[in-house]
């Protein structure tokens, strides 16, 4: 008696990843505005009785699945950065992040669906900016921690400023990769970019 909770619990669990891994592929073929609840049921096998017992509309879904993914990035973000000594490496931690931020196009379509969607809803908004601060959040942490070692351009400031030209940069970098889908040339740039910004420009990535 005492494992039944424990089974439904693994099943409702298993279920809600997997209408969010199919919700994942669909948002990114088709875009979030063109997408109907009965296209992920079917995409995941379910009927409309399982999406509803994990979610009560179209826009809680999607924002579950940017969170998932979100939340995600950041702690690997914050991970790659933690791998140097006291001294900061920064063509080896630039290499490491850009490896982690340029995950697919797929993944640059939501996102992009999510903030066209957020900036038409301040509550999704709210969320957005959230994640972004953490990512920025974790940047600066490592930036600060090596203050000492590790000296960065005057014209950027403080870490803070440091963090959000990092932020910036991945921006600009992934609009371009959405449009030409080309991600080697996107990393490449992305590192050149961000060793520029973090150094003197004089160091130039492997």
């Amino acid at each position: 008696m005492n494992d039944t909770p424990k089974r439904v619990t693994r099943r409702r669990v298993a279920t809600r990843a997997r209408l969010l891994d199919a919700a994942f592929e669909v948002f990114a073929a088709k875009g979030f505005g063109r997408v109907s609840i009965e296209e992920i049921c079917e995409a995941a096998g379910y009927s409309r009785g399982a999406f509803y017992s994990n979610f009560a509309t179209l826009d809680e879904l999607f924002f579950a699945l940017y969170q998932e993914r979100a939340d995600l990035i950041a702690a690997q973000v914050a991970d790659a950065l933690a791998q140097d000594g006291p001294d900061l490496d920064v063509p080896a931690s630039v290499d490491r992040v850009t490896e982690v931020l340029l995950l697919d196009v797929d993944w640059l379509l939501v996102k992009t669906d999510f903030l066209v969607h957020a900036a038409r809803d301040p509550a999704v908004a709210r969320a957005l900016l959230d994640h972004r601060a953490r990512l920025r959040e974790a940047v600066a942490d490592r930036l600060f921690r090596t203050r000492g070692h590790t000296e960065l351009p005057a014209v950027l400031g403080d870490v803070d400023g440091a963090a959000h030209a990092v932020v910036a940069a991945y921006d600009g970098v992934t609009t371009q990769l959405l449009l030409d889908k080309d991600v080697e040339a996107a990393r490449t740039w992305l590192k050149q970019l961000l060793t520029a910004l973090l150094t003197d420009g004089s160091r130039t990535p492997v």
